[in-house]
């Protein structure tokens, strides 16, 4: 469940604050497929389930990209911030790939708001999520996801 924020400058002083977990997510050979047709990456270390049996990993495995893409999906089920006009996606910062997220396993996402400032007439937070590869002692990812509120008057 997202922790609720009913105004940006809400945030101000929750550095430190842990979010989630979200709920697991299945990754599965479609959605991996799907990505790889978006992006033209058909590199067969992901889309071909024969070849990649025999491969570093014993079978296919889920694009960095896709993710870290996937961030943006557990994102609004970590932090929910209302009372805004409208809001930013700035950027990322500090992104790793830790470990490969294997065609059937399943992800979580967890974060922690690590900054908060103003910025503009905006309130700025920096939020870590750490993408949790179910049974694995490290991580899919982390980014530093950087997002811009504008606070009602």
């Amino acid at each position: 469940m997202a922790k609720i924020y009913d105004s940006p400058r809400d945030l101000v002083g929750q550095e430190g604050t842990t979010l989630g977990p979200t709920e697991w997510l299945a990754i599965e050979q479609d959605r991996v497929n799907g990505f790889a047709d978006v992006t033209g990456d058909h590199q067969w270390i992901h889309v071909d389930v024969e070849r990649a049996k025999d491969g570093p990993f014993g079978g296919t495995i889920a694009h960095g990209y896709l993710t870290m893409s996937l961030v943006n999906y557990f994102l609004p089920d970590l932090i929910e911030v209302r009372g805004f006009t409208h809001a930013v996606n700035v950027g990322a910062d500090r992104l790793r790939f830790l470990a490969p997220v294997k065609v059937g396993s399943r992800i979580r996402g967890v974060g922690e708001i690590v900054s908060v400032e103003e910025v503009k007439g905006a309130i700025q937070s920096v939020v870590r999520v750490t993408v949790e590869i179910e049974g694995s002692d490290k991580p899919a990812c982390v980014v530093d996801t950087i997002s811009r509120y504008f606070p009602e008057s």
